[in-house]
């Protein structure tokens, strides 16, 4: 507990606890140099190794007049995987998620269709995820605010610079649901069996894409409200693609059918 202090003039509590942490990492150099080029803003520092010879780099870096630090500067960081395995490592600020209502409002405009993730928690699919959604362009992306990942050092590894092309909003499922479907959005969730055949399925738009975790899928609660339900159907090896990679097969489609319908897209 947070011990008061004993000076009259002082009657604020004193908390012994460090601050919580106002940096995020970024590691990898396509990660840099991606924020370097669409949020060079949002970085603080960037640090690298004495062997770094990489001076396309270091001229980005130094056009954006950003700090420029030796890798030895950089303090211990557990979730990092180690300092040593990259000359090159990025300081920035924490990530910023966007409100519901501000992606639910683009919904007539550029936004091709928001995808929910209902409880992904290995940050590896989520970023793999985000970059998906990165490449095809015009989605953005809504995780649930617990029992599911948040965007970490560790995704935005993996995304590869796709944050900063994704708005991903964090909510509360029920609530979000809600709010999704009173903005005109249809839900449509994949499931395993049972659901139609993407090959001949079409799509209503505006489209929000339930995506269920490896495993477990579709949460029941959830799947009572889809509007409708779609299949990938897979007649080869009795194996599974992963969360990932089956997102990024109806990510394909859902642009494929938005062009169709919609030629000025």
């Amino acid at each position: 507990m947070p011990r008061r202090s004993h000076n009259k003039k002082d009657l604020t509590y004193r908390d012994p606890r460090p601050p919580a942490r106002r940096s995020i990492y970024l590691y990898g150099k396509n990660s840099i140099e991606t924020r370097i080029i669409h949020a060079p803003r949002t970085i603080r520092r960037i640090y690298i190794r004495d062997n770094f010879k990489d001076q396309r780099l270091i001229k980005m870096i130094t056009s954006q007049a950003i700090s420029l630090c030796a890798m030895k500067q950089l303090r211990a960081h557990s979730s990092l995987p180690s300092e040593r395995t990259f000359t090159v490592i990025a300081e920035v600020e924490p990530f910023v998620y966007h409100e519901l209502e501000d992606l639910l409002a683009e919904k007539s405009g550029k936004r091709s269709a928001l995808i929910f993730l209902d409880g992904i928690e290995d940050p590896v699919n989520l970023g793999a995820i985000l970059r998906v959604c990165a490449c095809f362009g015009g989605f953005g992306l809504i995780i649930p605010r617990h029992r599911a990942c948040s965007i970490n050092e560790t995704v935005l590894h993996i995304a590869s610079g796709g944050e900063n092309f994704v708005p991903v909003a964090q909510v509360n499922p029920q609530d979000a649901f809600n709010k999704i479907k009173d903005a005109g959005y249809w839900l449509v969730g994949t499931l395993v069996d049972g659901g139609e055949n993407i090959n001949t399925a079409r799509l209503p738009f505006p489209l929000c894409l339930v995506v269920g975790a490896e495993g477990s899928g579709i949460r029941p609660g959830v799947v009572k409200q889809l509007d409708k339900k779609i299949t990938l159907p897979m007649p080869g090896a009795r194996l599974s693609l992963n969360v990932a990679m089956s997102t990024a097969v109806f990510c394909y489609e859902i642009t494929k059918q938005q062009n169709l319908q919609n030629p000025k897209f």
